[in-house]
């Protein structure tokens, strides 16, 4: 018990001194000076280097085009008006359930005015084409 009680003290003599020790090189860098109590200090700007090589791809302009099928234009005429077909064609495969319940949320949350009678085009369309099962084909 007493070898415990000696190895804990060791312990913890250690941890003091390694966080004094840091505490102190900050200290001695300015982090903690009086003068800069309770200020923002901002990081030095970025440099340019006159070797180096910087370039950007070109964003594709493009909206993706969907999957052929039945239902495909009343999906372009609908789901387009509040974003790009790339939504739909950059999901992961959505189980069948999951694109219903997307629909459901456009038109009750969101309130996409898409008519009753056109909701299960939509969904037939999407659990047509990007459902696990259908993109392995």
């Amino acid at each position: 018990m007493r070898n415990a009680r000696i190895r804990f003290a060791a312990f913890l003599a250690a941890v003091v001194a390694a966080a004094a020790g840091i505490l102190y090189a900050q200290y001695d860098r300015g982090y903690y000076a009086p003068e800069n109590l309770g200020s923002i200090r901002q990081s030095a700007p970025p440099t340019n280097s006159d070797s180096a090589v910087y370039a950007v791809e070109a964003y594709p302009l493009y909206a993706p085009e969907l999957a052929p099928g039945e239902g495909r234009e009343v999906v372009q005429a609908y789901c387009s008006t509040c974003h790009s077909t790339r939504y739909i064609t950059m999901q992961p495969p959505l189980a069948r359930e999951t694109w219903e319940a997307e629909v459901n949320k456009m038109v009750k949350t969101f309130g996409q005015p898409i008519p009753e009678d056109v909701q299960p085009i939509i969904i037939k369309y999407l659990q047509a084409h990007y459902t696990p099962a259908s993109r392995k084909k």
